[in-house]
């Protein structure tokens, strides 16, 4: 007879944006990946298996198991694997915390936000439309606006952050550590009125 260890069932699923491949490492999109990397990093563990196509690791913070999810979709189609992710751990949207980039924001800035609109982002857009509306939170990073309003918005949030910007980003990431770690162990009010 064989007996399976009882494990804490997923109470929380951070998803983190980006854009799968080489060609979009450093992006301004890939904020929401290089902070999956860094916090990965900061609790030892490695956001590397496959399912919900996505790539994901799950690791517990005090007494909550939490799903990191790294769609692999591409940024247009991140619902697909976040509702996926929630259905198959009966996960309520208010406990889907998402990461993403945000262009409205400097570099090296962080905003929490309780709910709301796509506000133009695809990959929130689609997570809106896929998995039941806009009441998640979400950890803005800044990546800065372009340089004048008739850039390309996607030439612009496709286009590789300078060094100077990347640690900046870095530095943020790091922060959206301790937010992610706040928002699910205190709450939102709690991270919000630390970040915001």
């Amino acid at each position: 007879m064989f007996f399976r260890r009882k494990t804490t069932p997923v109470s929380w699923i951070a998803v983190f944006l980006g854009n799968p491949g080489l060609r979009y490492e450093n992006t301004r999109h890939n904020a929401g990946f290089m902070a999956a990397d860094i916090i990965s990093k900061e609790l030892g563990a490695k956001v590397n298996r496959a399912k919900f196509s996505a790539l994901m690791a799950t690791v517990k913070l005090g007494d909550q198991q939490i799903l990191m999810l790294k769609p692999q979709t591409y940024m247009n189609l991140s619902g697909n694997s976040v509702r996926q992710a929630m259905k198959f751990y009966n996960v309520p949207l208010e406990n889907v915390v998402v990461l993403t980039d945000d262009v409205t924001l400097p570099a090296g800035k962080l905003r929490i936000r309780r709910r709301g609109s796509a506000g133009g982002h695809n990959g929130l857009k689609d997570i809106i439309a896929k998995c039941g509306g806009e009441d998640f939170p979400r950890v803005r990073i800044g990546v800065g606006a372009p340089p004048h309003d008739e850039y390309d918005m996607a030439d612009w949030v496709l286009s590789k952050l300078s060094s100077d910007e990347r640690k900046l980003v870095s530095e943020t990431c790091l922060k959206a550590s301790a937010a992610l770690e706040l928002i699910i162990m205190r709450g939102l009010d709690v991270a919000m009125a630390k970040f915001n």
